[in-house]
């Protein structure tokens, strides 16, 4: 204790303040001296008057610093006791952390948030249960936390302290847990965002978000009805709409006879998308009078917009009916969400909108010195045949035409030497995606074929080159779609490009005819994605396929341009034979690619081959090719395999869909597979 109270020392200001009194006696001998060299008679009284100033200020110097060193250090141990108790008694919870996220101290409030236990083992990371509590602050700035702790929201604050700054602050300390490179301190604070936290929640909930609703098939299902099955179907449908977003206090507007437009809350959203958007099943399980219709729905979510909420549906509905129709597309921010899309798209039987399109193509081919056509990588027949179709437009214009095609693989290989090798082609007819490059420029128009995704497409890169462009597709549309297209036909019923493109070619000019080499090309991309015409072959598809015949087709050709080699057919009953069945109703099987030209399209093959089963719902085979997974999905009408596909980041059709995986091998793609069925299964997006 004694050497503790030798070491007080008084500094700065209060030390001068307590030594002034000998400066002055100094200076008063001073006047002394001077004034007795004057006067020396005051002498004795100078002098008497001097001893005794001088005796009372070594008395107080003596005496009574030791007592105001006392009455100092009192005051600092009591206004460092008031300190402490400010911050006990503080109504914000209040701690200091050590650099490992410890806490070595806290207020009261923070000891009745959590247990006093609690603190000492464990870092805040595991007391609020919160992972992401693990950036420290900086000397420059604070760190902030949005946390949630029992029913109540917090503010955290962290602030980083100086041992300089904190001084002797510590009331314990767990010396076991705490291994901090320096002695530095985080101050940690906790405000009560409770009630901010809900009527923010209360605000955004109350947000008004626009919808779109379509009749998909308005037109069709109302042809050839009398004015009263017309009337009585569209009050029932309209009905059935009313009925179903009443509970969620909708305002609903008929726009046209098969259009409509809803107003809801933005608390009614979740409920809308965990019912999955039941109407879409409500409307299509209506049969007045033998008329089956589907809906599409569009749900725009911008919160901060009322316009862009708008033009949110907007684009969520052209999604939906790009897809088929019949589903509900939200479209946020922060990404899409897709409902539905269970059922095939209903084939149209009016070509309004192909002779629409044949003409507005035609125009825009008149419009640019060159085309230029584009496929999807690893190009099959039907990009092939579509791109061809294309060609003879070109040529019936007088428009200088090129096909850009990277390493063709053997199942085409037949179909392009035929053009290579005559000579009413031009030999730079077909040209890879690294000289359509130095082709395609502002003055080039750059149609697509068969893709409706850049990141597919043969060459991406020509999609950046050209502010002209023109998709042509028969996929359902996915949010990664071409955005700069100024012309876009994409409908998810035809069979094949080559189906589209044979009705365009239809309309393009009456001067337009096919040669039978082109014909056949055409006619054997419908024949490859049909399955023979046993898949998605409509009415039009045959009508498309009378078309190419009357223009020359010969399907004998056709067939034995279209034959395997041995060591494919090989492959593909290696496929079928290894095949293992999961669920009962789905078939995986992997297919190998070693010594094949196309690997991929064994494995489509091998997929249809395995929907021969009673019994199977869906096949699903893989094959390992140039450092990727690729899946083939096929089915035939129970399972939209396109819908789990998507899930995969792939695409396709209801019948016939497919993915691709990278950084993965086959056992790891198979079980990603299968647990995405059976997550989609027990959420009832699949039966």
């Amino acid at each position: 204790m004694k050497n503790s109270k030798s070491s007080i020392r008084l500094e700065g200001s209060l030390a001068i303040y307590m030594q002034w009194p000998v400066y002055l006696t100094l200076v008063l001998i001073c006047f002394d001296i001077s004034l007795c060299m004057f006067f020396p008679a005051t002498f004795p009284f100078v002098l008497i008057y001097t001893l005794i100033y001088l005796a009372i200020t070594v008395m107080i110097w003596a005496f009574k610093r030791q007592q105001a060193l006392r009455d100092l250090t009192g005051f600092a141990t009591e206004f460092n006791h008031a300190q402490h108790m400010m911050l006990k008694e503080l109504d914000v919870p209040f701690g200091m952390l050590d650099m490992s996220g410890h806490l070595v101290w806290a207020n009261n409030d923070l000891k009745d948030l959590i247990s006093i236990e609690k603190c000492v083992k464990e870092p805040i990371s595991k007391i609020f249960n919160n992972e992401s509590l693990t950036s420290l602050p900086t000397v420059e700035e604070d760190v902030e936390y949005h946390i949630n702790y029992g029913r109540n929201s917090y503010l955290m604050r962290l602030r980083l302290i100086t041992p300089s700054e904190y001084g002797d602050t510590i009331l314990w300390r767990d010396e076991k847990s705490i291994d901090a490179p320096d002695d530095s301190l985080i101050a940690m604070f906790l405000y009560d965002e409770t009630e901010n936290v809900a009527l923010k929640k209360e605000n955004f909930d109350d947000k008004m978000i626009v919808g779109l609703l379509y009749i998909d098939n308005f037109d069709e299902a109302f042809e050839g009805a009398d004015e009263v099955r017309r009337s009585l179907v569209t009050a029932w449908v309209e009905r059935e709409i009313n009925k179903y977003m009443k509970p969620y206090d909708a305002i609903i507007k008929h726009l046209e006879k098969d259009r409509y437009m809803f107003v809801i809350k933005q608390r009614y959203l979740s409920m809308l998308e965990a019912d999955r958007f039941s109407i879409l099943e409500n409307i299509r399980n209506l049969n007045i009078y033998d008329l089956t219709m589907t809906i599409s729905i569009g749900v725009g979510v911008y919160t901060d917009s009322y316009i862009k909420s708008y033009e949110g549906a907007h684009e969520a509905i052209d999604l939906a009916l790009g897809r088929g129709g019949d589903q509900a597309v939200v479209k946020r921010a922060t990404g899409i969400a897709y409902y539905g899309g269970t059922t095939a798209s209903p084939e149209k039987s009016t070509r309004v909108k192909a002779r629409v399109k044949a003409h507005a193509l035609c125009e825009y081919i008149e419009g640019k010195e060159k085309v230029v056509v584009m496929g999807h990588s690893i190009a099959d027949i039907d990009a092939v045949g579509a791109s061809i179709g294309i060609y003879r437009i070109c040529k019936t214009l007088n428009k200088r035409c090129y096909i850009s095609l990277t390493d063709p693989t053997n199942a085409i290989q037949a179909v392009v030497d035929g053009f290579v090798n005559d000579p009413e082609y031009e030999e730079d007819m077909f040209v890879s995606g690294t000289k359509a490059k130095n082709l395609v420029d502002n003055d080039t128009l750059l149609v697509v074929v068969d893709v409706n995704r850049p990141s597919y497409t043969d060459t991406p890169d020509l999609l950046k080159q050209t502010n002209a462009v023109v998709v042509l597709d028969h996929h359902r549309q996915m949010s990664d779609k071409i955005d700069n297209a100024v012309l876009s036909y994409i409908e998810p019923y035809a069979s094949s490009a080559c189906e589209m493109v044979a009705e365009i070619l239809q309309y393009a000019s009456d001067e337009l005819k096919l040669r039978p080499i082109e014909a056949d090309a055409m006619y054997g991309g419908i024949m490859i994605d049909t399955n023979n015409f046993l898949v998605k072959a409509g009415v039009r598809t045959f009508e498309a396929a009378a078309y190419l015949r009357r223009n020359g087709a010969d399907v004998t050709k056709i067939r034995k341009m279209f034959r395997t080699d041995f060591n494919e057919y090989r492959a593909k009953a290696n496929a079928v034979s290894s095949a293992e069945v999961f669920m009962q109703n789905y078939v995986f099987a992997v297919s190998e690619s070693e010594g094949l030209e196309s690997p991929t399209v064994v494995a489509a093959q091998a997929a249809n081959e395995l929907l021969n089963i009673e019994g199977v719902k869906g096949s699903f085979v893989f094959t390992e090719y140039s450092g990727k997974i690729y899946i083939s999905a096929r089915s035939i009408d129970e399972l939209n395999v396109q819908i789990i596909m998507e899930k995969l980041g792939g695409g396709g059709h209801m019948s016939a869909a497919g993915a691709q995986f990278e950084n993965m091998t086959l056992v790891e793609a198979m079980n990603k597979v299968k647990k995405t069925i059976i997550e989609m299964t027990e959420n009832k997006e699949i039966k």
